[in-house]
């Protein structure tokens, strides 16, 4: 931390936490960040604003550190309750400082502290050791796609013009660090985020019009998603800046898929984009008309990481630090400007009876589509649930999938991936696909849209189908053995996709696939 931005002498305040008679003898661990002092002994966990001052952030008096922190701990009990215990005063006595108790009110008070829950460890931690597991990424996605549902929504007189803003300041900040970002990047990157955002105008105003911007995270990456009692956990939301977190909720959502592209997990942040979208629907909120703004949003999202890199590599003592936060902004500019080329969305349908791997090998192919985060897997086992009210492990009746309930099925998969090609994103759709009109229908969406198209036929022996959907366990499909026997008789018609055999083995399969797309 640079001097230059330092208001106010804390460090007496730091020897008092940073003494183990404070924590019953125990050492505490410090943890540093621009605008804030964690100390961390035991089963608890010791926040203090930094006495700073920043164009963006102002600490810089007592009463507006406890006005932080009080909104601090008001925003993250939106998602964590448990984890954010309440404010603590630290007082001067007669005999020296001293911490007290949560909650009160203390004569002689000259700093306030956040007491949190100790956690178990960052998702960011957990990538960095080669753990994050997909389940966790789905759970994330369940939660904030839950808790968009229910934040505030906030009506912004000029909702383009703040994302012009926004552009703006990382595009000045960005300039102000050439000799870290190059300054050809940065003029690439204003010339194609400013006409992504021109062409993204009416979308943000419908958006903003519906309710879409909502008093979201502000700051949704792997370092700001715990692990509480074993369950990712979204914390620290912004709290210094409302305007930061008053966002479209794509825009509060990119940035975790960013994170996790940035990090060569492309299947996961694709997981977490259909996982999300899918629970949306399920809220009855469909988003694919939003991913019109997605590369903008994702866009904006690296230039922010790229320019805060650049300047943080500025402020450091050590060269090596420095280097490695200078090749840290270099990187996030570049992967901001990958998501501003064109890319051709295309559609992949993939068929077969149940059990015959379809599932497998959708989920398989649509990281790998671009752009990023990868397609629109929509999954008709999911989906059709979802339309009906209900969660993707839950049973749905027999009516559901009779002749009438299945083909109102197709016809609304086939408009949300319409839609979601419109707004410039590859789409994977996963059906069964028996019938001939089913499979002339998707083929006539892409004709009439121009987007390429690849449709793929998994065969596979009832015997093996039988032993998959046996095998299944907590899988949003109904199809049991009986349904995959009672498949065998269908008259398909002719099959003019590519027939692949999927009794190879899943490798085999993708490998086969992937050569065809």
């Amino acid at each position: 931390m640079t001097e230059s931005f330092v208001v106010q002498d804390q460090s007496a305040v730091v020897a008092l936490l940073s003494d183990p008679a404070t924590h019953a003898g125990i050492t505490p661990q410090r943890i540093d960040t621009h605008g804030a002092m964690i100390f961390i002994a035991g089963d608890r966990a010791y926040k203090v604003k930094r006495a700073v001052r920043f164009p963006f952030m102002d600490f810089s008096t007592l009463e507006k550190r406890y006005a932080a922190l009080t909104e601090e701990l008001r925003v993250n009990r939106r998602t964590a309750p448990s984890l954010y215990l309440g404010l603590a005063a630290i007082v001067e006595t007669a005999d020296g400082l001293r911490l007290e108790p949560v909650g009160g009110d203390y004569p002689g008070t000259i700093e306030y502290v956040l007491v949190m829950r100790r956690f178990e460890a960052t998702l960011e931690e957990r990538a960095e050791a080669g753990r994050l597991a997909a389940d966790d990424i789905a759970t994330v996605a369940e939660a904030v796609a839950a808790f968009h549902h229910t934040a505030e929504p906030f009506f912004r007189v000029d909702p383009v013009g703040r994302v012009s803003d926004a552009i703006a300041g990382v595009v000045r900040e960005m300039r102000r660090n050439s000799q870290v970002l190059a300054t050809a990047d940065v003029d690439a990157f204003e010339r194609l985020i400013r006409a992504r955002h021109v062409a993204a105008r009416d979308a943000i105003v419908v958006r903003a019009k519906a309710g879409l911007e909502r008093h979201c995270h502000g700051d949704l990456h792997l370092r700001n998603i715990c692990l509480l009692d074993g369950k990712p956990t979204l914390f620290d939301a912004i709290e210094f800046n409302a305007d930061f977190a008053r966002i479209d909720v794509l825009y509060d959502l990119a940035f975790l898929l960013m994170d996790l592209d940035a990090r060569d997990e492309r299947r996961l942040a694709n997981l977490a984009f259909n996982t999300y979208l899918d629970r949306r629907v399920l809220a009855g909120w469909p988003d694919e008309a939003g991913l019109r703004q997605l590369p903008l949003f994702l866009a904006l999202r690296a230039g922010i990481k790229s320019e805060v890199s650049a300047h943080m590599a500025n402020l450091q003592s050590g060269p090596a630090q420095a280097d490695t936060l200078r090749a840290g902004a270099a990187a996030y500019l570049r992967q901001a400007l990958g998501y501003l080329a064109p890319k051709r969305p295309r559609l992949i349908a993939v068929g077969g009876l149940s059990g015959s791997g379809k599932s497998t090998l959708a989920g398989a192919l649509a990281p790998l589509a671009d752009p990023a985060p990868g397609a629109r897997w929509l999954r008709s086992d999911i989906l059709r649930k979802a339309w009906a009210g209900v969660p993707p492990l839950r049973r749905l009746p027999p009516e559901s999938y009779s002749q009438e309930a299945s083909e109102k099925t197709y016809r609304r998969l086939l408009a949300t991936a319409e839609t979601a090609l419109e707004s410039g994103q590859s789409v994977v759709v996963d059906a069964v696909f028996a019938r001939p009109w089913e499979r002339i229908a998707v083929e006539a969406l892409t004709a009439r849209l121009g987007v390429p198209f690849t449709g793929i036929w998994l065969d596979a022996p009832q015997g093996i189908r039988v032993v998959r959907v046996e095998a299944r366990s907590g899988d949003a499909s109904d199809a049991g053995a009986n349904v995959a026997m009672a498949q065998t008789g269908y008259d398909v018609g002719p099959i003019t996709w590519h027939r692949l055999d999927a009794a190879r083995g899943r490798a085999a399969v993708l490998e086969q696939a992937r050569c065809l797309c």
